[in-house]
């Protein structure tokens, strides 16, 4: 039997939290965002986000961007929006209008130092639809089999932003391409990025271990295409079960944050061609560290002007 280490009960003094599933996700009561937040109350949120992986602020009517930033600014060092596709002031917009990212994925996992942590307000949102799903990749590999799990420790992919299109076109862009779909594409692959990563990395926080992959890997190092596609499709399964997610029904002053170190996620294109706009901030992560101790290694491309490489924080 499969022993799964649970989320363990935190004690919160400054805030409210609710869990809205039982292995992730959880909402924050109590915090109005912004710059101002006392050290205790970022502590906490903190603390919620490493026990819960993604946490959610409803009512945040206030938030502009600066307020957004200034939050985020918060939780570490900030990004430019994106290493390809450009953004203004630091704000990378999630516009429906230019793509749609449905499939899923970790953010930026084609450079060596992957995001930390993304904050996402919502700021234009369809009727209906439009959710977004997270998948925890802590308990993924939790849940493996002894034998896949030391499959996985010892395996490293190659990251890359020059991903297969092919695999998910039947079902993402159905009718075809447009041409900002076409536009957006051919800016996200203007310089290219590749990275070679740890299947399992090492959370520099909690120390535990995470499924490191989505829809950037290109392929596993030394593993030839077919048994690469096989490993890909047989490590996804289990990061994307429905019982290892959470589903959010988004709303007008809504901000989904969550750790880019323990999760996927995937913005379901199910409403029709209403606008969905949201913008995302993201926080300067370290580079992934396998569990034998061997970092990520670039192999093409230098995100040097994209992003610091954040500290690695102490164990919590």
């Amino acid at each position: 039997m499969t022993t799964i280490t649970p989320i363990e009960p935190q004690t919160y003094e400054h805030i409210d939290v609710t869990k809205v599933s039982a292995n992730i996700g959880a909402e924050i009561a109590g915090v109005r965002i912004g710059g101002d937040l006392p050290p205790e109350v970022v502590s906490e949120i903190r603390q919620a986000l490493l026990s819960h992986r993604v946490v959610f602020l409803r009512d945040q009517h206030h938030a502009g961007e600066a307020d957004q930033k200034e939050f985020a600014g918060l939780l570490g060092t900030l990004t430019k929006p994106h290493p390809t596709v450009a953004g203004e002031n630091g704000v990378l917009p999630i516009d429906s209008e230019r793509s749609r990212a449905n499939s899923w994925h970790t953010d930026v996992t084609f450079v060596d130092r992957v995001p930390a942590i993304s904050v996402l307000r919502a700021i234009t949102l369809p009727p209906y639809g439009g959710t977004t799903v997270w998948a925890n990749t802590v308990l993924a590999y939790q849940s493996l089999h002894p034998g896949l799990k030391a499959l996985a420790d010892s395996l490293r992919a190659i990251h890359s932003n020059l991903y297969d299109y092919v695999r998910d076109d039947e079902t993402r862009w159905i009718g075809g391409i447009d041409t900002q779909e076409q536009a957006y594409r051919d800016e996200f692959s203007q310089q290219e990025f590749e990275t070679e990563h740890p299947v399992v990395r090492i959370h520099p926080e909690s120390g535990e271990r995470a499924l490191l992959l989505g829809h950037f890997v290109k392929s596993f190092l030394g593993v030839s295409t077919a048994d690469s596609n096989d490993l890909f499709a047989l490590f996804q399964r289990h990061i994307v079960r429905l019982e290892n997610t959470v589903r959010w029904n988004w709303r007008d002053g809504d901000i989904a944050i969550w750790d880019n170190r323990s999760t996927q996620h995937y913005a379901v294109s199910d409403y029709d061609d209403q606008p969905r706009l949201l913008h995302r901030i993201t926080v300067a992560g370290d580079v992934p560290v396998g569990p034998d101790g061997r970092p990520s290694v670039p192999r093409v491309g230098d995100a040097e002007d994209y992003s610091v490489i954040a500290a690695p924080p102490a164990l919590v």
